[in-house]
Formats: structure tokens, C-alpha cells, sequence
């Protein structure tokens, strides 16, 4: 496995290759021919706030209805084509840090467990057999909603609005770049108690189809996030609620809300 971080230390904003408890510090961007500094650290000195989320993404697009257990258990319509939206990149939060609760008037929030993808060449209008090289890795997500200010105006489903406070947008803890997410299920813990359990092959749209897809519409830049969807077992939080989003072979990214 390949492992990259990125988090905090001696006050600079560094990157790292996780190996077994080490980390080894790399300078320049993980996709960009990254140098060894020949500076280790231990995995277990990088805690809490130190974590950032592995890579600064120009943006962050979002999967609606791309599992069939969700869309055949809420009636909906078996989608053509991606059905997508866009979060804002000031969304994103690492791995343990916290997520401020919003106010109360904006309503219920919901946890989202979810794969992201890590795009780590540019992509626009590829072939459908280029989508794989460019995806750089992957890593575990957190596609927080507020659920009742989605569609409080009937007229206009206010989709970015509602996925874009602050963390929001939560990945890591770090981006692996051989994880196989064909075979791999998905846990979402949440207060404790298993709320989630599905399996990443119940896409309608693979990862690499999404790439595909996703570039005739807009230029995909290295660094940039599409969350791949989730499915059944979505509820809204209580702040103060500790969630942890585990998928096989890839990690867990755990944060607490409000």
C-alpha cells in the first residue's frame, strides 16, 4: 500500500508517506514527484487537530443516488447518467477534527459515510480507458447535509448551500493510491452503534466511470474530490456525536460533530 498524508507539524503544513507506524516526510505534492525530506516521524504523534485533510481540493463534486440497495428501497429511478453537485472546498476537514455544530435554525444534519476519489491528472474529455491513470487514490469521506434546508424552498433545492459549512466536507485521514474499492464494504459508526454497511460495488457508476463521465462536463484538476455517493442508513446527528467511517483495506476517518 501506498499512504499519503498531510497534517501539521513544527508548524508547517507537511506531507507525509505513511509506512507501518512511520511516517516518512515528503516535500512537494504527492502526485507531483514528491521528494523525501529524510525527516520520520511516528504515525501516532500526528493526533487531533493535527490532521488535515490529505490534499487541497480546487473542488469537491458529490454524488447523488448511485447505489441501487438506496435508490430501489426510496423508489427512485435507476439514473442515465451521474446526477452530481458541487461543495465548496472551504467544506473540507481531516481527520479527527472537529466539526462545528450549525445553528439551530438551519435545521437537522445528517452523516453520509462515503468513498471519495482523489483525481491526480488533469482530466477533461478523456477516453473512457484514460479514467483510471487519473485517479490518484483514494480515501474515506463524510458528506455532511443539512437535510431540512435542502428543500425548504420548494422552488430550489439549495444543494450547495446545504453541503458546504464548514466541515461538511470531511476526508482522510490520507489518501492510498493501490486501494481496490471493487470488493471493499463501507461502516458507518455512529454515537457507537453501526449505521451503515454496504458494499462499494453496489454503484451504479464505478469510480473510473465517474472520472469518465465527469470530465466531458468539467475540467478534473490533480488534487480534486468526487464523492462517489452513499447509501442506505442515512440519519441526522445530535451535536456532540462521535462518527467513524471505516472502509476495508483503506482506513478510518473518524470525527465528532458539534
Amino acid at each position: 500500500m501506498t499512504r499519503w498524508a498531510r497534517f501539521q507539524h513544527a508548524g508547517q503544513v507537511c506531507h507525509g508517506l505513511v509506512q507501518d507506524d512511520s511516517v516518512l516526510l515528503h516535500s512537494g505534492l504527492p502526485w507531483a514527484s514528491p521528494q523525501p525530506t529524510g525527516e520520520v516521524l511516528l504515525l501516532e504523534s500526528i493526533a487531533g487537530q493535527a490532521w488535515l485533510p490529505p490534499c487541497v481540493a480546487g473542488k469537491i463534486v458529490g454524488l447523488w443516488n448511485n447505489f441501487r440497495a438506496a435508490a430501489d428501497k426510496n423508489g427512485w429511478a435507476h439514473p442515465a447518467e451521474p446526477l452530481y453537485f458541487l461543495k465548496s472546498p472551504d467544506s473540507a476537514a481531516g481527520h479527527q477534527q472537529a466539526i462545528a455544530a450549525v445553528a439551530p435554525e438551519v435545521g437537522r444534519v445528517a452523516y453520509e459515510g462515503e468513498l471519495a476519489i482523489v483525481i491526480g491528472r488533469a482530466a477533461h474529455r478523456i477516453a473512457r480507458e484514460d479514467a483510471a491513470a487519473a485517479i490518484f487514490g483514494y480515501t474515506c469521506a463524510n458528506d455532511l447535509t443539512a437535510i431540512e434546508l435542502l428543500n425548504r424552498d420548494a422552488s430550489f433545492p439549495q444543494w450547495t448551500r446545504a453541503k458546504s459549512f464548514p466541515g461538511f466536507g470531511a476526508f482522510g485521514p490520507w489518501i492510498d493510491t493501490r486501494f481496490d474499492p471493487s470488493a471493499a464494504t463501507l461502516r458507518t459508526v455512529v454515537g457507537g452503534r453501526e449505521r451503515q454497511n454496504y458494499a462499494l460495488a453496489d454503484m451504479f457508476f464505478s469510480p473510473q466511470e465517474l472520472v469518465w463521465r465527469l470530465s466531458q462536463d468539467m475540467l478534473l484538476a490533480p488534487g480534486d474530490l468526487i464523492l462517489c455517493g452513499t447509501s442506505l442508513g442515512v440519519l441526522p446527528m445530535k451535536p456532540g456525536t462521535a462518527v467513524d467511517i471505516s472502509i476495508d483495506g483503506l482506513g478510518t476517518l473518524s470525527n465528532t460533530y458539534g
